[in-house]
């Protein structure tokens, strides 16, 4: 059975959660506030943390710094709906999905399913090198120069996506259904984000130039003339 956390400083949101999503098959557990959350979080193991933004102790933001310090459980955040500033920066400090409130909970299992699905599955075994970067589809760890590169279960997924399309234009629809696990909204900006992300931490070409490209109208492309080798 699944162990999720929801933290959260509405008791009854917690509450009606926690039925909803036990008869779904989940074991619950909920903290109240993020001080209370931050502590839950790190005591024990977990498949997947709901995580609200609008907290009065501790804002959602800071109880996802304090976990990405020391864990890479996935986190679905909670936002108020139409904050397109509080997904964006959710989503840039490590979050793996979010979900506007008020939601309706067949979503939220949805999302929840794809998530846990996601940080389950394992990509090939095998190793996919280009260039500077070399990624392991086994051990889900990325390198570039050697040195280990940090990144969330929705950033390894999306890399490998693109590396294993080096040179071609992954389409953002087919990107959002493979690395997401939901169909395509065109209002729906989290995977250029994740992109964003990807830019930051592996940085540029040694020539400076964008390691992935955005294709106007198509998607994204994995700019090495090289063609990917398999180990």
């Amino acid at each position: 059975m699944e162990r999720l956390l929801v933290i959260d400083d509405d008791a009854e949101l917690c509450q009606l959660v926690t039925r909803f999503l036990s008869r779904e098959g989940f074991a619950i557990r909920w903290a109240l506030g993020g001080s209370a959350g931050i502590e839950q979080a790190l005591a024990e193991d977990y498949s997947l943390i709901l995580l609200d933004v609008m907290m009065p102790d501790t804002d959602g933001f800071e109880v996802l710094r304090r976990i990405r310090q020391q864990s890479r459980t996935p986190v679905l955040m909670l936002t108020a709906r139409g904050d397109t500033r509080d997904r964006v920066r959710g989503l840039e400090m490590g979050a793996d999905d979010y979900l506007p409130k008020p939601f309706d909970p067949a979503e939220l299992t949805a999302r929840i399913r794809a998530i846990l699905r996601r940080s389950s599955t394992r990509t090939s075994a095998a190793a996919i090198a280009i260039g500077d970067i070399e990624l392991d589809g086994g051990t889900r760890t990325v390198r570039r120069a050697s040195k280990q590169v940090e990144l969330t279960t929705v950033e390894f997924d999306l890399l490998a996506a693109l590396m294993r399309a080096a040179g071609s234009t992954v389409s953002r629809e087919d990107l959002v259904r493979s690395v997401l696990g939901r169909d395509f909204s065109p209002f729906d900006r989290s995977i250029d984000t994740h992109v964003c992300n990807l830019r930051r931490k592996l940085g540029p070409l040694d020539d400076g130039g964008e390691r992935i490209k955005g294709v106007r109208g198509a998607g994204y492309l994995y700019a090495w003339a090289a063609k990917p080798g398999a180990r």
